[in-house]
């Protein structure tokens, strides 16, 4: 059992050693193209603070291209949280630890504090442990609390190894061609009912597939 444990100690201490300079040449080897990101630049150019919002499964890429916006995001407690979280604060990322079945609410008010201040959100709707691709409130709660805008963020890997795990985690071939599509500013209503929030989660979630389906096309 001590082996055991200890191989597993070994392990996770390689991971977080190795993850970020691997990563960091990964992401730097993708031929990316952005489409839409014109709205970005004009929401930074206005001091306009954004919601992002993207699947768990493709989370990779956009996590390393919005670092240099410094944003607050999410991450669970769990092991391979750890890595994450690690990886996240390296590039920047002011990274709050929880779940949405863990200290959840007070979570979900740090993120509305940290937008209130004029701080970037990140967060991957459908984690950190799904259902896959089935939206939750987090980012459209954070958007219609602090009043900024929400921008959904499509993401295709041309070339991937796709893991067994729930979120079918994509892991892009080094030198591969990706593709990312963001939206447009969506603005939510603070006077909408719970409800209609509800509804608009549900509509959101839909137009986030719709754009990874768009993201595929002519890759």
């Amino acid at each position: 059992m001590r082996n055991r444990f200890n191989k597993k100690s070994i392990l996770r201490f390689l991971g977080n050693s190795l993850a970020k300079p691997l990563l960091n040449i990964l992401c730097k080897t993708i031929n990316v193209s952005e489409v839409n990101k014109s709205v970005i630049s004009e929401l930074a150019n206005n001091n306009q603070n954004i919601v992002f919002a993207f699947w768990h499964g493709t989370m990779l890429l956009p996590w390393y291209l919005l670092r240099e916006l410094s944003p607050g995001t999410i991450i669970s407690k769990s092991k391979d949280g750890d890595l994450l979280a690690n990886v996240l604060t390296s590039w920047h990322y002011n990274v709050m630890r929880g779940s949405s079945s863990n200290s959840g609410k007070e979570i979900l008010e740090d993120l509305i504090r940290e937008a209130k201040n004029k701080n970037n959100i990140a967060i991957t709707p459908d984690g950190p442990r799904g259902p896959e691709r089935i939206m939750k409130a987090g980012a459209v709660i954070v958007a219609k609390k602090a009043q900024i805008p929400l921008v959904l963020t499509g993401i295709h890997y041309c070339r991937k190894k796709t893991l067994k795990s729930w979120d079918k985690f994509e892991v892009p071939y080094f030198f591969s061609k990706a593709k990312i599509i963001y939206s447009d500013p969506i603005y939510i209503s603070e006077n909408l009912s719970y409800e209609e929030t509800d509804m608009q989660i549900k509509e959101l979630g839909i137009k986030l597939e719709e754009l990874q389906l768009k993201a595929a096309q002519n890759c």
